[in-house]
């Protein structure tokens, strides 16, 4: 195994980069001063990931979308049971996820470390499909689907999402759609799994209270050999102009829900890192909690605590976002985009930058004090290609220069959409 230290001067910490023989990634990063150790072995495959090839291929393939999710949840079978018996017996509190760019199994222990990797291996690897088991779980994931259909949040979210993008798979559910579920069979998973879980494509991140020596042991015991495979994964042809500029739902609330998004062209690398964390600063700048804007829309009844800002960005997206509940988002909006004029003929203040920025930096640094924010911060800086420790490089070196410019081309009101999720209508 090639392996290096990376470390940290600031922290005073450091981790193990590990370039397995198998192509796996390794990242362990010790933590002796806590009680736990969180493992994640994470794909590069997410939901938006549909349309694909591998070097033996001479085309590519489309799949259904929702495969990701679909085949995250049947991993954990096997011939045996499933894989939370394997966790039960070790002690460990063990999880998935799949999100627009990846799919992660994780394990949390405070015991047993050694057993629970072992687990955590063996069933990511070992997977078991049969036309009945995954019929079964076409009912179980579409009950899941219909059940989001009706939650305010998450249409709230992907109706923004849906006004904002025309062509990229980012608009879609993470699960998929009950019609497009039902097109995947054993075969097409075993595709998916042969194509994205060989070991070149993933990582193995672990933090927290471990023996280096023991993971190194069991990672090496438990690997499989895996064919190296040159992977194309297609981007969608996404243009700058949103879909539409504004979509309305009525569902069961109280008070009406908004989102308010940006589409910002994106980025990859460090170039995204960067401009994540500057956008950040920017965002708060206009719409933080100390700011003119947030008080005086806080002060005359148009939000609550629920209002926020977030930049929502990922492979091939980009999207700034204002959201909360108010009994008049369409004024939200408008109130943003005057206080975005405003600002761009006054000016930024310098000040409010640095007190920003102080801020940002303080949670990043923060966020090394748990050992699931570090090992989630491993697999994304990863799958980015950027490493942990450039979010303490990058948020250090954002000057208020740097703002400035990104101001002047981010929030563009011709590429602004606003989603509403209002109550129903009263029936006559």
């Amino acid at each position: 195994m090639k392996k290096r230290i990376v470390r940290n001067e600031k922290l005073q910490e450091k981790y193990y980069y590990i370039q397995h023989p198998s192509g796996l990634t390794i990242l362990l990063y010790p933590m002796s001063d806590y009680s736990s150790a969180y493992a994640l072995f994470g794909t590069k495959l997410g939901s938006i990931d549909t349309v694909f090839k591998s070097g033996d291929d001479p085309d590519f393939t489309e799949v259904p979308e929702g495969v990701a999710h679909f085949l995250e949840h049947k991993l954990f079978e096997s011939e045996d049971g499933d894989a939370f018996t394997l966790f039960a017996k070790t002690g460990a509190s063990a999880n998935a996820f799949t999100s627009f760019d990846r799919t992660c199994y994780l394990f949390s222990t405070t015991n047993q470390f050694a057993e629970s990797l072992k687990a955590l291996l063996t069933f990511v690897q070992s997977p078991y499909f049969t036309q009945e088991t995954v019929e079964k779980e076409q009912g179980i994931i579409g009950q899941e689907i219909r059940m989001y259909e009706d939650n305010p949040g998450w249409r709230v979210f992907f109706n923004l999402l849906g006004a904002l993008y025309q062509n990229h798979p980012v608009q879609v559910d993470i699960a998929g759609t009950v019609e497009s579920i039902s097109k995947i069979d054993a075969d097409l998973l075993y595709k998916c799994y042969h194509t994205f879980y060989n070991l070149n494509n993933m990582v193995l991140a672990i933090a927290g209270n471990f023996p280096v020596h023991v993971a190194e042991q069991v990672i090496e015991e438990n690997l499989k050999e895996s064919k190296r495979v040159k992977l194309v994964q297609k981007t969608a042809d996404e243009p700058m102009e949103i879909e539409k500029a504004e979509v309305v739902q009525q569902l069961s609330v109280a008070q009406p829900l908004f989102q308010i998004g940006y589409k910002e062209s994106p980025l990859s690398g460090y170039e995204w890192l960067k401009a994540q964390l500057e956008t950040e600063i920017l965002l708060e700048m206009i719409a933080g909690e100390s700011s003119p804007l947030y008080r005086r829309l806080y002060d005359e009844g148009l939000i609550n605590q629920e209002f926020g800002t977030e930049v929502f960005s990922g492979r091939g997206y980009f999207a700034n976002i204002f959201a909360g509940e108010s009994k008049d988002p369409r004024r939200v909006a408008e109130e943003i985009k005057k206080e975005i004029a405003g600002l761009r003929k006054k000016g930024l203040s310098e000040q409010d930058f640095l007190c920003c920025k102080k801020a940002l930096y303080g949670r990043i640094v923060r966020g090394f004090n748990k050992v699931e924010n570090v090992a989630n911060g491993l697999v994304s800086s990863y799958f980015a290609g950027v490493d942990i420790y450039d979010n303490i490089k990058a948020a250090e070196g954002i000057t208020y220069k740097d703002i400035k410019q990104r101001f002047s081309c981010s929030l563009d009101e011709s590429r602004m959409a606003l989603s509403i999720v209002e109550p129903l209508a009263e029936s006559v």
